[in-house]
């Protein structure tokens, strides 16, 4: 009797323990932590507005964690070109502004992009990939507008918009975000100084020799790099500015005094570029096939 008792005491011991350990792995499955491991969600772009029920949050609840049957729905948009730390950084702040938030971040695609701002280095699809695998983001939305609208506030259930609080001049108007804030639904993020995509870029070009060195050096041909067109563009540019500071002396009996005389034409659009490419450095491993492929 003794030894039944014990022995279904160890068997209860056992099956209580296998339970914990059941529930442990189950809390586990829900662990945020196992969310950082999984890309966030594309949101879905079809149909209308969302009929689900979403009651209106105020800014003093979603500080107090409230509601507690849902998250708080941030918004937060960009071009997010070249994705950097002032990025991520931004997003973090969003992420962060309440106890319990939802981070919805919409990317504006190439076309609007290349119409309101400029042309981009990465394209929409590169940008939209490297936004779902950041931590702080939950939900992308692709195509995002450049102004929001009430119809796509509704449809994505948004409660507020995280932005910087600069103005933000563009597509005709003083400030794209002032109706947002007129309407309570702002909250502002800050800029991270010290770096942007602007800053990346100049970066990159004001000392394009040092990349261009390396990546020759790793075994990347002319043709690959444009190298000799890059080359002759510098040297035209660096020419120009050094006659805007100092220009020719023209004859007395010339009938023009313009700095560009006897300049030859820009090959822009002749091709192929590497025509004008130059030897590489000196102990630059350049691969054999290029002089061949140069005059394809």
């Amino acid at each position: 009797m003794v030894n039944r008792r014990r022995n279904g005491s160890r068997a209860n011991g056992r099956a209580g323990r296998g339970g914990v350990q059941a529930q442990q792995q189950q809390q586990c499955k829900r662990s945020p932590i196992k969310a950082l491991r999984e890309p966030a969600i594309f949101s879905k772009q079809s149909g209308s507005a969302s009929d689900t029920p979403h009651d209106k949050v105020t800014l003093a609840q979603a500080r107090r964690g409230t509601p507690a049957h849902r998250p708080v729905r941030v918004y937060a948009d960009g071009i997010f070109d070249l994705f950097h730390s002032g990025h991520a950084r931004a997003l973090m702040q969003a992420k962060n502004l309440f106890p319990n938030t939802h981070l919805i971040v919409g990317v504006c695609s190439d076309a609007l992009t290349h119409k309101y701002k400029g042309y981009t280095v990465m394209t929409e699809d590169e940008r939209y990939e490297a936004l779902i695998h950041c931590r702080y983001v939950d939900e992308v939305v692709r195509d995002a507008p450049w102004t929001l609208t009430p119809e796509f506030l509704k449809k994505h259930r948004i409660d507020f918009v995280a932005h910087d609080d600069i103005p933000y001049t563009s597509a005709g108007s003083e400030d794209v975000y002032k109706h947002i804030k007129e309407a309570g639904m702002f909250v502002a993020t800050q800029r991270t100084e010290g770096i942007s995509t602007s800053d990346l870029i100049t970066r990159i070009v004001r000392d394009y020799d040092v990349y261009v060195r390396r990546n020759l050096q790793r075994g990347y041909t002319a043709r690959e790099l444009n190298v000799g067109f890059i080359n002759h563009m510098i040297q035209e540019r660096s020419g120009r500015v050094l006659q805007a500071l100092s220009p020719y002396q023209s004859p007395s009996t010339s009938p023009s005094s313009s700095p560009t005389r006897g300049r030859s034409t820009s090959p822009v659009s002749q091709w192929p570029l590497l025509r004008f490419r130059s030897p590489p450095p000196k102990g630059a491993s350049v691969s054999s096939s290029e002089g061949d492929e140069g005059e394809n």
